[in-house]
């Protein structure tokens, strides 16, 4: 994380759900293959490995009583994102040759709802999810 990072709120919440989402798959016994994946069309959060599937996995963070975004936050992940996503998710693909180690493909969403502080409140994973 850079320093610009730190000085913005929403860089920090997002940085802040990615995490606990992570912690959450590696809990579920999954392997974090890659975190961050970022290319000209955008971001994959989270991109792991579980039971012979490669899932790419894009988190959403709210925090309670927010006033940005929609109050869920898997309603923000829309046509438009999961679209670049599978394109994301083929451009990874490419880059590294194949499926390493997985038989198939997933796309998985994560809705993280904190409170002000940063307290994990709620954490939704929906496999499969588009």
């Amino acid at each position: 994380m850079d320093a610009s990072d730190h000085s913005d709120p929403r860089r920090r919440l997002g940085a802040l759900g990615e995490r606990l989402a992570r912690e959450h798959l590696e809990r579920a016994g999954y392997a974090v293959v890659e975190r961050n994946y970022r290319s000209r069309r955008g971001e994959i959060d989270v991109v792991a490995l579980g039971r012979d599937t490669l899932v790419f996995c894009e988190v959403k963070t709210r925090v309670h009583g927010g006033r940005t975004g929609p109050g869920d936050p898997l309603e923000a992940i829309g046509h438009a994102k999961q679209r670049r996503l599978r394109l994301l998710a083929r451009e990874w693909l490419s880059e590294r040759g194949g499926r390493p180690g997985a038989g198939s493909l997933r796309f998985d969403a994560i809705g993280v709802t904190v409170d002000a502080t940063g307290r994990l409140l709620a954490l939704e994973h929906v496999e499969a999810a588009f």
